[in-house]
C-alpha cells in the first residue's frame, strides 16, 4: 500500500476511534478530516429517529402517521433551540479548549446542561398535560386527538433526552472529541430500531403499545445515549472531564451562553420557516407538485447530510484556533473546508443533473411526481456550488460565536428575498412550481456571495465570548 494511502487510512481509523490531535497545531487538512468523518456519520444518524419511526409507524395506518408528523412539526420548536445552544455550546467550548483552558470548558458544559434542563421543563409540562390541546390546536382529527396523543405527550414529556443529546454532543464536538458524539447516536439509533417494532407490535414479552410503542422506544434509544454522554463527561478519557468543582452556576457564562443561542435560535426558525412558506406556494399547484418537491427536498436533505457534517468540523476549528490566537488558521480551514465542500456538493449536483428521474423514482412510481421532483432536483443543483460555500461559511461565524451575522443573512435570504421571489415568479408571473425552485437557488446562492463579502473583512475575528 502507497506510503499516502496507509497514512490515509490511519487518519480514518483515527477519526472513528478517536485522537488527542492538537487541532490548532499541524496540518489542517488532517483536523478536517478527523473532524468531518465522525461528525458525518453523527448527522446522518440524527436523520434515522424520524426515518425508522415513520418507516414502523406507517404500519399502523395514515392516522398514526399523522399523529408523528404533527408531533415532529411541534417538536421543531425544541430542535431549534436545542440546536441553538448547540451552536452557542460548540463556540464557547472550542474557544477555552484553543485557550488551553480545560476547567473553564468544563465548566461552560455544566452551564450548557443546565439551561438545557431549565427549557426542558415547562415544554414537559405541556406536553404531558395538554397533549391533546395541542394536537387540536395544530388541525389534527379526533381519533388523533383522543386515542393517539399518547405518542405525543410522551415525546413531548420527554424532550429533556432531546436538549441533553444535542447540547452534550456540541460539547465534545466543540472539545474536538467528534468521535465520541458519532458514538451517541450509533448507540441510541441502534436501541430505536430494536425497540421499536418490539414494542409497537408486542413481539415475544413485550407489551403492545401501538404508536406509543415508538415513543418509548426512542426515548430509551436517546435515554441511554445521553447515559453515555454523562458517563463520558465524568470519566476523565475525554478532552472536557467533569467533577463536583465544576458543578457551580456561573451568571457571567450563563449569560454569554444565552446571548450567543438566541443568534442560533434564530436561525434555525428562520430557515425552517421559510420552508413552510416555500411550502405553502408550491400547494397552489396541486397534490402532484407538492409530492415532488416534498420528494425532491428530502433527496436534497440527505444529501448534503456530509456537507453539515463537514461544516460543523469548520466550525469547531474555527473557534479553537481563534481561542489559540491563530485566526489566519481559522479563516485558513474555512477557506479549506469551503473549497472541500464545494468539490463535494459539485459532484452531487452533477448527479442530481444526470440522474434526477432515478432519483425519485425510488420514492414513487407516479410520473407526473417524478418529473416535478426530478425538475426540483435540476434546477437546485445550479446553486450547489454557492450554497457548498455558504454552509461552511455560515457555521465558522456561529464557531467564532458571531451567531448574529448569520441570523441576518438569513433574514435576508430567506424572508426577504426567497419567499416574496418565490412568489413572484410562481404566481404573478405565472412560472408555476419552477418559480418556486429558481427562487430557492437565487436566495441560497445569495447566502454564499454575501456570507463570503462579510467573511473575508473578518470581524468574527474579533468576536469575544
Amino acid at each position: 500500500m502507497p506510503e499516502e494511502n496507509r497514512s490515509l487510512w490511519v487518519d480514518i481509523k483515527a477519526s472513528l476511534a478517536g485522537t488527542e490531535l492538537d487541532f490548532t497545531t499541524g496540518s489542517i487538512g488532517r483536523a478536517i478530516l478527523v473532524l468531518s468523518i465522525p461528525m458525518v456519520l453523527e448527522m446522518m444518524m440524527e436523520s434515522v429517529f424520524a426515518v425508522v419511526d415513520i418507516f414502523f409507524v406507517s404500519k399502523l395506518g395514515a392516522d398514526a402517521v399523522a399523529a408523528v408528523g404533527i408531533t415532529e412539526s411541534v417538536l421543531t420548536l425544541v430542535y431549534a433551540v436545542a440546536i441553538g445552544f448547540s451552536m452557542a455550546t460548540t463556540a464557547i467550548i472550542a474557544r477555552r479548549i484553543g485557550e488551553k483552558k480545560p476547567d473553564e470548558a468544563a465548566a461552560a458544559s455544566f452551564q450548557a446542561i443546565f439551561v438545557a434542563f431549565l427549557v426542558s421543563v415547562p415544554v414537559s409540562l405541556a406536553g404531558i398535560f395538554y397533549s391533546g390541546e395541542i394536537l387540536t390546536l395544530m388541525g389534527a382529527g379526533s381519533n388523533i386527538v383522543e386515542n393517539l396523543n399518547a405518542y405525543t405527550a410522551i415525546m413531548l414529556g420527554t424532550n429533556l433526552v432531546i436538549m441533553f443529546l444535542f447540547v452534550i454532543n456540541a460539547v465534545f464536538r466543540g472539545a474536538g472529541d467528534a468521535a465520541i458524539s458519532m458514538r451517541v447516536l450509533i448507540l441510541s439509533n441502534s436501541i430505536n430500531i430494536v425497540l421499536d417494532p418490539l414494542l409497537i407490535f408486542g413481539y415475544g414479552p413485550f407489551p403492545e403499545l401501538g404508536i406509543a410503542g415508538a415513543a418509548v422506544a426512542t426515548t430509551i434509544g436517546r435515554g441511554i445515549g445521553v447515559a453515555y454522554q454523562f458517563y463520558r463527561l465524568f470519566d476523565g478519557r475525554a478532552r472536557i472531564r467533569l467533577t463536583r468543582k465544576h458543578l457551580v452556576l456561573k451568571t457571567k457564562v450563563l449569560k454569554r451562553l444565552i446571548r450567543i443561542s438566541l443568534g442560533g435560535i434564530g436561525q434555525f426558525l428562520i430557515a425552517t420557516s421559510s420552508w413552510i412558506g416555500l411550502v405553502r406556494i408550491i400547494a397552489e399547484f396541486g397534490s402532484v407538485a407538492l409530492a415532488g418537491y416534498t420528494i425532491a427536498i428530502r433527496i436534497v436533505f440527505f444529501s448534503i447530510l456530509p456537507s453539515w457534517g463537514m461544516s460543523n468540523a469548520a466550525a469547531t476549528l474555527v473557534g479553537q484556533n481563534l481561542g489559540a490566537g491563530k485566526p489566519d488558521r481559522a479563516e485558513k480551514s474555512t477557506w479549506i473546508t469551503a473549497f472541500v465542500n464545494m468539490i463535494f456538493l459539485g459532484m452531487v449536483g452533477i448527479c442530481f443533473l444526470i440522474y434526477a428521474e432515478d432519483l425519485v423514482r425510488i420514492f414513487t412510481d407516479e410520473e407526473a411526481v417524478i418529473a416535478i421532483g426530478a425538475q426540483c432536483l435540476r434546477i437546485m443543483s445550479y446553486g450547489y456550488l454557492f450554497y457548498a460555500f455558504g454552509m461552511v461559511i455560515i457555521q465558522a461565524f456561529n464557531g467564532a460565536g458571531d451567531t448574529r451575522t448569520p441570523t441576518l443573512i438569513n433574514l435576508l435570504c430567506f424572508w426577504m428575498i426567497e419567499i416574496p421571489l418565490a412568489y413572484m415568479l410562481a404566481i404573478n408571473l405565472g412560472w408555476a412550481e419552477p418559480g418556486v425552485f429558481y427562487a430557492i437557488v437565487i436566495a441560497e446562492s445569495l447566502l454564499g456571495i454575501i456570507g463570503l463579502i462579510l467573511f473575508k473583512r473578518g470581524n468574527w475575528k474579533s468576536t469575544q465570548i
